[in-house]
């Protein structure tokens, strides 16, 4: 098995879908795959197992009786560094020169600051605490991002984006599952697992790190705020980058308010008497179905030539997940529903991310769009909370945000065939 990392050949600026046709031809090797899904797996563990586990863990020990409230808050102030951040850090990441290359650079820089903000998350006892050190966990995210995001549209032909795409989101539940089935198994105290998954993401980037390697690069000219809020705003007008954008905004976000407060769902509303292991079972289906779905789905894709039909069948799927838990809340259906759920969100984002490679507006500033499409992902799971703590403690409570998570799952669905340019 090859593990050799080459350069990416250059592509050329164009229109929305001009990478598609002027970006990499030279295939990535099977251990390039394995590796760059590595990467990926630390990194989902190091974000979502404190958002499923972890952070609600630690604010009901501090504040039992505001944690809805405490939550909501914490992910807000997060959402909101995230929002500047990744643009920013993605427009930095196309400027940076160093002999450490520049999307390796940013990966590094994100990886460890990640894993920092993480060490520091854990030893907080106050809500205000919290909020600031996982607000700096969310810049160092947003940095590592900006490298790995921009590493698929500067290496990975088009014909494989489908395939490379799966080893991006098939970790997701993996990641998810791994890290929460390792907190309980070895009866983790909350500061200890944050600790723990701050390492494995530094140990799951490394083999990566010392394989891959950036092309030179020539000096662009410094970045101004004025500058970066122009070129947001230039990226924003390309109308396929904007539908795909809004798309990956609403899917992400109907498919985090599903599941921003499934630890508190089954403790306070379905009162299972073992919230935790119902918890880790929800989980299990999520990561199967969504491996499942993944690993066939973004191969298909490639093989077929289309996009569109996939991503709009599997927002649908999601919406499918919401409108069942909202008509019928019990464990039997939020098992079923996980599967369901994540089957879609896994089957979504496998295809989406090739579909987002092909219609970047210029291949010139990929990290930078890159980094405005990011906020439709990461931005997502930290305003979830906020909207559903408005929704649970109102009087029809939980059916409520499920409905919308059927809701918003649909309109993203019309969002995807706004997208022309892509099949």
């Amino acid at each position: 098995m090859s593990t050799e990392f080459h350069n990416p050949v250059r592509a050329s600026v164009g229109t929305a879908g001009a990478d598609a046709g002027h970006g990499p031809t030279e295939s990535v090797s099977r251990g390039w795959t394995i590796l760059f899904g590595l990467v990926w797996f630390g990194y989902w563990m190091a974000n979502l197992v404190p958002l499923q586990l972890l952070l609600p863990q630690q604010l009901e020990a501090i504040d039992p009786s505001s944690k809805v409230h405490d939550f909501a808050v914490v992910n807000a102030v997060s959402g909101l560094v995230a929002l500047f951040a990744l643009p920013l850090c993605g427009a930095l990441c196309d400027r940076s020169r160093s002999r450490f290359g520049r999307r390796r650079l940013w990966l590094t820089a994100g990886s460890l600051s990640l894993a920092a903000g993480l060490a520091v998350t854990a030893q907080q006892t106050t809500v205000a605490g919290v909020t600031a050190a996982w607000a700096v966990s969310m810049t160092g995210l947003s940095a590592a991002t900006a490298g790995l995001t921009a590493m698929i549209a500067d290496r990975v032909p088009v014909n494989q984006r489908g395939m490379v795409s799966s080893a991006i989101y098939g970790p997701q539940a993996l990641g998810v599952v791994a890290g929460i089935a390792l907190v309980s198994a070895f009866g983790l105290s909350t500061s200890s697992g944050y600790i723990v998954i701050a390492v494995l993401l530094i140990i799951c980037a490394v083999p990566f790190l010392v394989r891959y390697r950036d092309p030179v690069y020539s000096s662009e000219p410094s970045l101004r705020l004025r500058a970066l809020l122009a070129l947001v705003g230039n990226s924003l007008r390309s109308r396929e980058f904007a539908w795909a954008f809004g798309g990956r905004l609403l899917v992400n976000l109907a498919n985090s308010l599903g599941v921003c407060y499934t630890l508190y769902f089954l403790t306070d509303d379905l009162k299972v008497p073992d919230p935790a292991s119902s918890l880790l079972a929800c989980t299990g289906l999520y990561l199967v179905a969504g491996i499942l779905a993944t690993s066939v789905v973004g191969v298909l894709s490639d093989r077929l030539g289309r996009r569109r039909v996939f991503v709009a069948l599997a927002a649908l799927l999601q919406a499918v997940a919401g409108f069942l838990l909202a008509a019928f809340p019990n464990l039997t259906v939020t098992l079923a529903a996980s599967a369901i759920m994540g089957a879609g969100f896994g089957a979504y984002m496998s295809v989406d991310q090739a579909l987002i490679t092909q219609v970047l507006p210029d291949a010139e500033s990929r990290a930078q769009d890159l980094g405005i499409m990011n906020i439709g992902s990461v931005v997502p799971p930290t305003l979830a909370p906020l909207i559903a703590s408005l929704i649970i403690t109102s009087d029809r409570g939980y059916p409520v945000l499920f409905a919308l998570v059927g809701a918003t799952a649909s309109v993203g669905v019309l969002l995807v065939y706004r997208v022309r340019s892509v099949r």
